[in-house]
């Protein structure tokens, strides 16, 4: 999952990045208001988590001019604002959740959760291929009675694949959905990963492979891989 965070002040932006990354999400982060709706109109995110007040347009003025503008990524705001009338207006405004700050991680974190889960294609917590199945809150890739967890990379390129299976995903997709816009990282690197998955699919004895379309990109397919 691909979050964009926009908060100006830079330290708690920081912060949240650490937070989310930490829990296998991919992250960009802006520090204001024109930056966050270049990002979030222009990118592909599967949640903003939005502070109200930045320089150049603040956040509800953000949301305003991407709902308008069709954009319909479900919006997390966050502000130091917590009477009633600003929490309507932000309700109003479009967004599907609001957290006042202080907030405690924890909360943070499973509003995220909620807010994505209330997406319109909505995705189990446990995502299966060929009996191969990836755990989504555990991180954890498992076949039969053996399971192995991924770390954070793999378990974002995995994901993508597992919730289209079939569906070709390209390395500049990958790149955009995991590493951002604003990686310097080779393109290699989507190579250097799939190899992983692979590995970890033949500890796992599981009859899945990741098929190389030259040119294309990747997807999952059945293997002819024979369970013990």
């Amino acid at each position: 999952m691909r979050l964009l965070i926009a908060d100006d002040d830079k330290d708690i932006a920081k912060v949240l990045t650490a937070l989310f990354e930490h829990n296998n999400y991919s992250v960009d982060a802006v520090h204001n208001g024109n930056d966050a709706y270049d990002y979030a109109a222009g990118g592909e995110y599967d949640g903003l988590v939005l502070d109200i007040m930045m320089p150049g347009m603040d956040g509800l003025e953000v949301l305003k001019k991407l709902r308008a503008g069709g954009v319909t990524t479900p919006v997390l705001l966050l502000t130091a604002k917590s009477d009633v009338d600003d929490r309507v207006n932000g309700l109003d405004a479009g967004a599907d959740d609001y957290l006042p700050k202080p907030f405690a991680a924890n909360e943070l974190l499973a509003r995220v959760r909620a807010m994505l889960r209330r997406k319109e294609q909505y995705h189990t917590d446990v995502l299966e291929f060929e009996g191969m199945k990836l755990d989504v809150s555990t991180f954890e890739l498992s076949f039969c009675k053996e399971s192995i967890r991924l770390v954070s990379k793999e378990f974002q390129m995995l994901q993508l694949l597992m919730q289209s299976p079939g569906s070709v995903i390209s390395t500049e997709q990958f790149m955009e959905r995991i590493w951002g816009w604003d990686s310097d990282v080779e393109v290699s690197i989507v190579w250097v990963y799939i190899s992983n998955l692979r590995k970890k699919f033949d500890k796992l004895g599981a009859p899945v492979n990741i098929k190389a379309i030259r040119g294309v990109g990747y997807c999952l397919e059945k293997s002819e891989r024979k369970q013990s």
